[in-house]
Formats: structure tokens, C-alpha cells, sequence
């Protein structure tokens, strides 16, 4: 009898250690995936045989249970991040695991250029599709509300950048990124205003960097641009800048700005009305908002375009002009 016991014994022993070593083996090998790569999208709260059937559901051809048991047996099942992940062709269950436990999302990234408005903004998030699109038929308004900011304009309020993002996250979260993201810039950028500068707080800083966003051809006239806006809110003189007709047109602008528009009155036409205009006209960057509060050392009033980028800043009107004929008519 305990011959027996001992061959059963050692039985189980071999057949124990057959065990571990095909598992060791099985979880160095490639899953099968229905496509490669496989998205998975784990929801928070999700219990580890939730996680395992999740990645089955996804298109891994692989036994829920066997994964399930993987999970426990590493020590890692509490570990697991809910997230979006993208699978890729080759992946392991020992990599899949790490992938899930280290929270290795499967990122990408949506650019908001300086100088877009924010019709431009909502276009290109709306255009991102690995983004879900939370404020999807919500007005502006109501979008300003939801982030948070009820009554506030949009106009200029998101800050340009590149942000990354979970396959599947909101467009709603992404906004909330950049609206912070200007409100840090603009106040480190109020911070460090000159005592030449004719704006009178980060709002209205914020507003003239939009103006000069629009601007500027060139970086390096930046500040130029903005000295010339800045002394003309000094004395009271209309600022006169095209992009902010432009803006107050809307969608009537059909890319050529007459001189209709340029007296059709509205909040956001300089040439008829005082002062900076209500809201800000785009997004402006880091050096926009810079420029605006610390404009150059410059008694300019006017500029114009050269042609090749570049402005030519003059303080006198005959200057302009004479500035105009060279650079605009060729004379």
C-alpha cells in the first residue's frame, strides 16, 4: 500500500510539475488575435474575470478562464488599469498582463494650432477618431457650461498645443486640458507684463494676443505688433485691424474683405468702434501672449505687410503711407 501512495505521489508530482511547466511555457506564447492589433477597452471597476473575458470579447482567441487564472496566479490581478489599450500582433499573456497592469494605454494626439478659432477647434476634435465626442451637439454655450465656465465666450480660451489622448477618452477632458493649460499661460504671462503696456488685465491681454496671433507673419514682429495696438489704446485711437472684422463677419466672409465691411458695424469691427473688441478673435500662443503684455520699446502706430512675411512699422501717417506705396502698390 504505501508503494502505492508512493507511485500516486509521485504521479501527481510529475504531472504538477508538467502543469507548471506548460503554463510557464503557454504564457511566453503569442496570443491569437481575429485582427491585429485588437482594441480593448477595460471600464473601471471591472473585477479580474471581467478583465479576462473583456480581452476574449475584444478578439483574442484564448480561453477566458486560462487568462482569468493567469491573472490570480501572478500576483498582478489588483493591479489591472481600466483604460483603452490597443493589442498588438506577437502579444503574450505575460505581456498582456504587464500592458494592463502598468496602465500602458494606447495614446494619440490631436494638435490645436495658434491662431485657429474655436469653430476650427471643435472641427478637428470632431474629426479625431479615437475620441468620443461628448460635446457633440451641445452650442457653445452649453459646452462652456459642462466645462465648467457657464456664461464665459470660448473664443480664445483653449490653449495651442499637442495633446494626447486615450483611444476612447472625451473630447470633453481634452477641452478641459487646454482651457487650463491658457489659464496658466495667460496668468504666468500677466505675471510678467511691462509697465508699457496699455492693457489693463489678463483679459484684455488676452484679447490683444488673439489680435496679434493673427497679425503677425513673422515672430520676430511680435512684439512690434504688439507695441503698435498697445499705443494706440494708450491715446484712443482705433486699432483698425482687418482680422478682427474678419472675425465679426463669420461665416458671411467669403475670403475678400471690402470696404462694405469695413463699415459694416459690429462688436468686433475696430475701424467703427473704440478699444478692443469684446472677445478674443482665435487662439493665441505662448508668444502672443507674451508680446501682448510686454510690447517692444516703440512709438509706431501703424504697419503694413512687406510682402515677404515681414511688417514695416512707421510713426507717422505720411511714413505709413509712403510705407503702403512701396510695399502695396509697387510705387
Amino acid at each position: 500500500m504505501r508503494r502505492f501512495f508512493t507511485t500516486v505521489l509521485l504521479a501527481l508530482l510529475v504531472l504538477a510539475a508538467a502543469g507548471t511547466g506548460w503554463a510557464w511555457w503557454w504564457v511566453g506564447q503569442p496570443l491569437a488575435l481575429r485582427s491585429a492589433p485588437v482594441d480593448l477597452s477595460i471600464e473601471p471597476g471591472t473585477l479580474p474575470r471581467g478583465v479576462a473575458q473583456a480581452v476574449a470579447d475584444a478578439g483574442v482567441d484564448t480561453s477566458p478562464e486560462l487568462l482569468f487564472w493567469w491573472f490570480r496566479l501572478s500576483g498582478q490581478a489588483r493591479q489591472i488599469k481600466a483604460g483603452s489599450y490597443e493589442l498588438e500582433a506577437g502579444i503574450t499573456p505575460r505581456r498582456l498582463l504587464d500592458k494592463l497592469a502598468r496602465g500602458e494605454e494606447s495614446l494619440r494626439a490631436v494638435t490645436l494650432v495658434e491662431g485657429w478659432t474655436f469653430r476650427q477647434v471643435r472641427a478637428a476634435l470632431a474629426r479625431e477618431e479615437g475620441l468620443k465626442g461628448d460635446t457633440r451637439g451641445l452650442d457653445d454655450a452649453a459646452l462652456m457650461a459642462l466645462l465648467g465656465r457657464p456664461g464665459q465666450h470660448p473664443e480664445g480660451r483653449f490653449f495651442p498645443d499637442t495633446y494626447t489622448y486615450a483611444k476612447g477618452s472625451s473630447d470633453t477632458a481634452l477641452l478641459r486640458r487646454a482651457l487650463r493649460a491658457m489659464d496658466k499661460r495667460l496668468a504666468q504671462a500677466w505675471e510678467q507684463r511691462a509697465p508699457r503696456a496699455s492693457v489693463k488685465s489678463a483679459e484684455e491681454a488676452l484679447v490683444l494676443a488673439s489680435i496679434v496671433e493673427k497679425e503677425t507673419g513673422r515672430g520676430s514682429d511680435r512684439p512690434l505688433v504688439s507695441a503698435v495696438f498697445n499705443n494706440r489704446l494708450r491715446i484712443g485711437m482705433p486699432l483698425q485691424t482687418d482680422p478682427t472684422v474678419i472675425y465679426g463677419l463669420g461665416a458671411r466672409f467669403d475670403g475678400n474683405l471690402r470696404k462694405a465691411d469695413l463699415l459694416a458695424d459690429t462688436p468686433w469691427n475696430t475701424y467703427t468702434r473704440n478699444g478692443l473688441p469684446p472677445t478674443p478673435i482665435a487662439m493665441p500662443g505662448r508668444a502672443s501672449l507674451l508680446a501682448a503684455v510686454q510690447p517692444a520699446e516703440s512709438k509706431a502706430l501703424y504697419f503694413v505687410a512687406r510682402g515677404d512675411g515681414s511688417s514695416q512699422f512707421s510713426e507717422t501717417l505720411d511714413a505709413h503711407n509712403r510705407a503702403v506705396n512701396q510695399y502695396q502698390r509697387r510705387q
